[in-house]
């Protein structure tokens, strides 16, 4: 059996990013399931279009031994996230960011992922692709101006238009 991968996203989620990866994975026929970050499976994208996840971030929670990588969806949730940083879906995923990083599976994400990975603290010396306004909170990892970033188990994209510039290594690492 091929491998296996959680695919996490805020409300709301970048739509066009989401689908991305979706539709790359359903076509190479790679297993996805799909968390919300949040307490209910029901999200929106960033343009209003309402969607049902399979589950919830919460229920990934000492399942990622079942998982053989995760994919963080970014969206514009992340323009409140320190608003609601307190929230236990948001502590949900550092705690299932860090179990997978602790596991060295693949991580990836585009746009702010590279924030949320810094956050979790799975960024410790790797290069990551970020977006330009994330650069600065990028502490301790490496933040570049690369398009797209492999460093180790760390699989990132600078923003959604520049996620097929890191899909095939990512698509190449799933198969």
């Amino acid at each position: 059996m091929g491998k296996k991968v959680a695919v996490i996203a805020f409300s709301p989620v970048n739509g066009m990013g989401l689908f991305q990866y979706l539709e790359a994975f359903f076509e190479n026929e790679i297993q996805y399931k799909t968390f919300a970050i949040d307490s209910t499976k029901e999200i929106k994208t960033n343009s209003g279009i309402s969607i049902t996840l399979d589950d919830v971030i919460a229920n990934l929670k000492g399942h990622e031994s079942e998982y053989n990588a995760l994919v963080f969806s970014c969206g514009d949730a992340m323009m409140t996230f320190g608003d609601n940083a307190d929230k236990p879906y948001y502590k949900d995923m550092f705690e299932v960011l860090k179990k997978f990083n602790d596991q060295g599976k693949l991580i990836a994400g585009h746009c702010a992922a590279a924030v949320i990975f810094e956050k979790a603290g799975i960024t410790a010396g790797k290069k990551v692709a970020v977006h330009p306004y994330g650069k600065p909170a990028i502490q301790s990892g490496v933040a570049t101006d690369d398009k797209a970033t492999v460093d180790q188990n760390l699989y990132t994209a600078q923003c959604e238009g520049s996620i097929w510039e890191l899909m095939p290594q990512l698509l190449a690492a799933l198969k």
